[in-house]
């Protein structure tokens, strides 16, 4: 499908990587219907993408009402006449051992996570199946192929995403709607306000997980997605890595995993509990989060170090096997 003049839904689309994704979706000449539930922020926005070349309109939504996410699809077919691509971005993060996660916290990040794509998806297949054509893209991550301590809530969350995805593809098939697509873009750690954002019951401050990688490198996948459309895509070779890792060796995976996480995304600052943006919006409301920026020497190593060393112990780990196979 060609970027240009194709009507492009976005919801989480004030900060991160939905903001980036609008951005670059207009300079390629697309016209999009932004949704998120800051209206301010998203004016902002609008005015970002008609200066990068496109058309936008602005809708506050909370993603879980659903009401209101069918009032977004409503307006892009009243106003454009169709929907081509819809993008459900919009999300919340918890930290938190999964004992002390309040349990209207963790209700809010499913809520958020999963059932604000259900909305998405009912509104965007409902309105494909009538054109016979279009593109849900699902903003994944992958901590649903490699799973983290302290965000059972949000792993969970976007476990039931991929899930989700493939469901849908398999019905579409069986519908011969095959012009129909449903792609699932799964990031490894990206520079946005997400950490800022996050509910926090650790008492530890959070860190963006090295290696963190640009916003922009998302956008551009999802318009790659848009022009040629793929189940899955991964992005960052980090990613790739874990989720290679924590297929083939899941136990040595869990328990080095276990560890880099709670000294590489938790910091050792002390920090009090906070909702962070669950039910209500906060600052900051940018594309960056300034994680890379943040970097020192020994967080570079690190970049390096941690896919390196997690595929370096499955090496390990399969020559083990191999040799006990052998004896055998």
């Amino acid at each position: 499908m060609k970027i240009d003049h194709s009507v492009v839904v976005i919801t989480g689309a004030s900060s991160g990587i939905g903001r980036a994704t609008a951005i670059e979706l207009a300079s390629r000449g697309a016209t999009l219907v932004l949704a998120s539930r800051d209206a301010v922020a998203l004016e902002d926005v609008v005015a970002e993408c008609e200066a990068a070349g496109g058309a936008a309109v602005a809708v506050a939504t909370d993603v879980t009402r659903e009401e209101e996410v069918e009032a977004v699809g409503r307006l892009a077919v009243s106003r454009f006449g169709r929907i081509d691509v819809w993008v459900n971005n919009a999300a919340v993060a918890l930290f938190a051992t999964f004992e002390n996660a309040p349990s209207d916290v963790y209700r809010r990040v499913i809520e958020t996570n999963v059932f604000g794509y259900v909305h998405g998806a009912r509104v965007a297949l409902r309105q494909f199946k009538a054109q016979h054509r279009g593109v849900l893209i699902n903003i994944d991550s992958v901590t649903a192929g490699a799973p983290q301590p302290y965000t059972s809530a949000y792993v969970a969350s976007k476990f039931a995403v991929r899930g989700l995805s493939a469901c849908l593809r398999m019905e579409l098939s069986l519908e011969s709607e095959h012009d129909i697509y449903v792609c699932n873009v799964m990031p490894a750690a990206i520079d946005t306000p997400l950490f800022q954002h996050a509910a926090n019951y650790t008492g530890r401050a959070v860190k963006a997980l090295d290696p963190v990688y640009p916003a922009t490198k998302v956008a551009r996948a999802i318009a790659a997605l848009i022009e040629k459309p793929r189940a899955e895509v991964v992005v960052g070779k980090a990613g790739l890595v874990m989720m290679a890792n924590a297929r083939t060796s899941p136990r040595l995976y869990e328990r080095f995993a276990a560890r880099h996480i709670d000294r590489n995304h938790l910091q050792d600052r002390p920090t009090g509990p906070t909702q962070g943006n669950l039910f209500l919006t906060t600052a900051p409301k940018a594309v960056e989060g300034g994680w890379r920026r943040r970097g020192t020497i020994t967080a570079k190593v690190r970049r390096g170090a941690w896919p390196a060393a997690v595929a370096g112990a499955a090496v390990l780990t399969a020559l083990a096997l191999a040799a006990t196979k052998r004896r055998s």
